[in-house]
């Protein structure tokens, strides 16, 4: 390994549905990060890990900041947050131009880390040139950041300038993980993320964010992979709903499901999905910690 080697953490930071995590699959090449137009998507922090000739960069998505944390899950994902503000080397704050405005106590916390800053303000394809040259003084004088960049991550503008800039602020250092390895995550969590964004799609209003998935059984052979998941809801009213009438809902959930991992996988799926209530999970500390929600 080269003594010129750059090696550093880049984490993506934003409020929900800015397009942390359709950057974040963009940059890294590899769609780790599942993408919903619905808001708290993103549940966890998801290292995803980029290898060049010189380099390796450890990309970081998180969830969406929330003014408010209605249950402790919600604590436990501003928490991801919090510790991507402390330990990356680079943080990327990701502005909807249309979206909302930051609360004080997140740019207290921007401003204060020791990171080099891109302050990114994406969506611009929505724009007028107006528009953006105004919101881009705006953000100016809100967010003190080493380099200011008008981006659309959805369509690629100005994308490869980012990385560009990402590669100066790398800190020369050693890789932190082997050249082959792509993720910090196992496969069982991608099980559940891809399942739980079907859940996203397929169910309305409060269902998918009362639900977790938790993958019971991950069996490779060469030719198939068998999986046997659990829905956790935390409800009685709410099991009927995902299992639908007569379980056509359930069953259309399974086969969205089962096409998604399977092109993620690149491997015939055999998907057997199960509804579990446990009361209250997202208010329960034990539960949490074992759906991953770990960062004490």
């Amino acid at each position: 390994m080269s003594e010129n080697f750059k090696s550093g953490f880049v984490s993506f930071i934003g409020m929900p549905n800015a397009g942390k995590s359709t950057l974040y699959n963009h940059l890294l090449g590899e769609a780790l990060a599942i993408v919903n137009p619905k808001a708290q998507t993103t549940r966890h922090r998801i290292l995803g890990v980029k290898n060049g000739p010189n380099h390796q960069v450890i990309y970081s998505d998180t969830p969406g900041v929330l003014y408010k944390t209605s249950y402790k899950m919600h604590e436990k994902m501003m928490g991801f947050v919090n510790e991507s503000m402390v330990d990356s080397d680079v943080l990327v704050l990701l502005i909807d131009i249309e979206g909302k405005v930051f609360s004080e106590e997140l740019k207290e916390k921007f401003t204060r880390s020791k990171a080099k800053k891109i302050v990114a303000l994406n969506k611009i394809d929505l724009s007028q040139q107006h528009q953006l040259e105004a919101k881009l003084v705006e953000i100016k004088k809100e967010f003190e950041a080493d380099i200011y960049l008008p981006i659309s991550a959805e369509h690629g503008f100005n994308i490869d300038e980012m990385e560009k800039y990402i590669m100066d602020f790398l800190p020369i250092h050693p890789a932190y993980f082997p050249e082959d390895q792509l993720t910090d995550k196992s496969e069982r969590f991608f099980v559940n993320e891809i399942i739980r964004n079907q859940l996203l799609k397929l169910y309305s209003e409060e269902i998918p964010y009362a639900c977790e998935v938790v993958t019971l059984s991950f069996k490779e052979a060469p030719k198939i992979i068998r999986i046997n998941a659990e829905i956790i809801v935390e409800r009685d009213s709410q099991k009927p709903i995902i299992i639908g009438k007569g379980g056509a809902k359930i069953k259309q959930l399974g086969t969205d499901a089962r096409a998604n991992l399977e092109k993620f996988f690149d491997k015939q799926v055999h998907l057997e999905l199960f509804v579990k209530v446990r009361d209250d999970w997202r208010n329960n500390d034990n539960m949490l910690k074992q759906f991953g929600y770990n960062n004490d």
